[in-house]
């Protein structure tokens, strides 16, 4: 690992460590309503949206109307995205329609419709030869905004389960929603993207551009409203890029400051969850436990990957050339800026990555798959990392129970068998949706018709890692798969469905069951939630639980490939 890698690696923690307070504390403050800077601006407007809508502030809900809300929501959104790309054609404006070759099928209008309202944005087409100006914005964007603000609240909601004692109210999901997007996602993206205007990317509206290379060849110059939508889609932890290429693309991503900018978008909001969760229910150190349990496993996933992408690969080795693997990745990034943009968007549930994971060494890809595979609990998605590493950490919780004989708890809740139940149900989700499907396309003519490039173990990965990117509400892809099938459309956006609605309604149902608990006294007893042994246990539950689950099936991909390609090349 050289030394800029290194330095570049610690400022980047550090800087998020840094912001995770003040943004934590304005985050608590915002949904506990309590008065921030921007209340004179903002509270006038909130009033007005919410005699619109026909809500009442002071009117809480229960855990079910939460989530009925939530899916109601989410639901319009999704009917709005599909009726938006099916009538595309209607739109005014640019790109000419002679650049859009790919046609939006009622397949792929599906798949791309749940993509955005589940915050996937798993992209099954090229944005640039496939959407007009208007869908960019309208649809995508405004979905960024929606269903980035609906993730916020619904981790807000999650946290009040803990904070809130004797009663069955965790909120208000309207109001959740309407001060997730005033107060958080508006001003920050446009701060963000004025940013990114500044240091060249595209915020326009005009046709193509045709012009003539240095060989005398014709080549096309997008371009469009890519600053709209580019810092939302960090910021909202969505990651649908407005170019095919996503972050890789000298418009989309065209300096390494614009590439840290959008890196401390997408981590620093999630990161900043764990403080505003100690602020709201008086466990201050217990939120710092939960984010170093994060810059721990973020850290680790820093090393591995480096140390993977570092070395000479033996096919270059052979033709005696010397230097990492830097196939598939920007030279203007380099192995430094492209390792930190993979575990960030791994982790981060955004897929804006800046290289190509098809790319990667087999090892190397294992990594971002492993973390996707683990529920990207390593700060998250907006609202839903948390739930995603409070969950797990109620799993090891409940087998240091089990050895000490003792009904578990946390931070003075409970964690008895209903909640088990729950917690459970949540974190076998992932492996049962993931592995299922999987199995379905390696099985199926459908599913291998999709391995145009690839077969055998990366033809595996290939799959494997497109199911994980979804039900994770990632969005990366490796590129050897070609996903616009209609057997792949159908199949991913069902597990885009199982991680944002499986993974949501049973972390609401538990934040309900935890409200309606008074607060247990700490005992001798307790394992303290601030403490080293808790988290050794929180992370070797994740470690344990993410292994048992998906060891075999990473074994039959990026691990049998390694072996087999450093066989050929005479390592072994």
């Amino acid at each position: 690992m050289l030394t800029s890698s290194i330095i570049q690696y610690v400022l980047f923690l550090l800087a998020v460590t840094l912001l995770i307070k003040p943004a934590g504390l304005y985050l608590a403050a915002v949904f506990e309503g309590r008065w921030t800077i921007a209340d004179p601006v903002l509270r006038p407007i909130e009033r007005f949206l919410y005699h619109l809508i026909g809500v009442r502030a002071g009117d809480e809900m229960g855990w079910k109307r939460y989530t009925l809300a939530f899916i109601c929501f989410s639901l319009v959104g999704t009917l709005a995205v599909y009726a938006m790309l099916r009538l595309q054609q209607y739109l005014p404006g640019g790109p000419a329609t002679s650049y859009l070759s790919t046609p939006i099928t009622p397949d792929l209008a599906l798949n791309t419709a749940i993509s955005f309202t589940t915050t996937t944005t798993w992209q099954a087409y090229a944005g640039e030869n496939t959407m007009k100006y208007w869908t960019q914005i309208l649809a995508f964007v405004g979905q960024n905004f929606l269903a980035g603000a609906a993730g916020l609240a619904i981790g807000i909601a999650f946290i009040r389960g803990f904070a809130r004692r004797d009663t069955s109210l965790i909120g208000n999901f309207w109001v959740d929603l309407v001060r997730s997007i005033l107060w958080v996602l508006l001003p920050l993206s446009i701060i963000g993207s004025l940013l990114l205007i500044w240091q060249g990317v595209p915020m326009n509206f005009r046709p193509y551009t045709q012009v003539k290379t240095t060989a005398g060849d014709t080549q096309i110059i997008t371009q469009g409203p890519v600053a709209a939508l580019e810092f939302i889609e960090q910021l909202g932890t969505n990651g649908g890029g407005f170019f095919n290429v996503n972050g890789a693309h000298p418009f989309q991503n065209p300096t390494p400051l614009t590439n840290s900018i959008e890196m401390l978008g997408i981590a620093v909001l999630p990161a900043s969850l764990t403080y505003t969760f100690g602020k709201m229910t008086g466990r201050k150190r217990a939120g710092w436990a939960l984010y170093w349990i994060m810059v721990f496993l973020f850290a680790l996933g820093l090393v591995l990957f480096d140390s993977c992408e570092r070395p000479t690969p033996p096919q270059m080795a052979e033709l005696h050339l010397v230097g990492g693997n830097m196939e598939g990745k920007e030279v203007r990034f380099g192995i430094g800026s492209s390792t930190l943009t993979a575990i960030t968007t791994s982790n981060g549930a955004t897929g804006s990555t800046n290289c190509m994971p098809d790319s990667l060494t087999p090892l190397g890809a294992a990594v971002p798959l492993s973390n996707m595979l683990l529920g990207e609990i390593i700060f998250g998605g907006l609202g839903t990392g948390l739930y995603s590493m409070i969950m797990i950490a109620l799993v090891g919780l409940f087998m240091a129970g089990l050895i000490v004989g003792r009904t578990p708890e946390y931070i003075g809740k409970r964690i008895g068998p209903r909640e088990m139940k729950l917690v459970m149900l949540f974190n076998l989700a992932t492996p049962i949706a993931v592995l299922a499907l999987a199995a379905w396309a390696v099985v199926s003519q459908a599913g291998l018709a999709g391995l145009t490039t690839n077969t055998g173990p990366h033809g595996f990965t290939e799959i494997l890692f497109a199911y994980a990117s979804c039900i994770a509400n990632n969005g990366q892809s490796m590129a050897g798969l070609s996903g616009n099938t209609p057997f792949y459309n159908l199949t991913t956006a069902g597990a885009m469905i199982v991680g944002r609605f499986g993974l949501a309604i049973p972390a609401l149902a538990l934040a309900g069951l935890l409200a309606a608990q008074g607060r247990r006294v700490k005992t001798s007893g307790s394992l303290p939630s601030d403490s080293f042994l808790f988290a050794t246990v929180v992370v070797g539950s994740a470690l344990l639980v993410g292994g048992l689950n998906f060891f075999p099936a990473l074994a039959m991909g990026p691990v049998i490939e390694h072996f087999l390609m450093s066989s050929a090349h005479g390592l072994f």
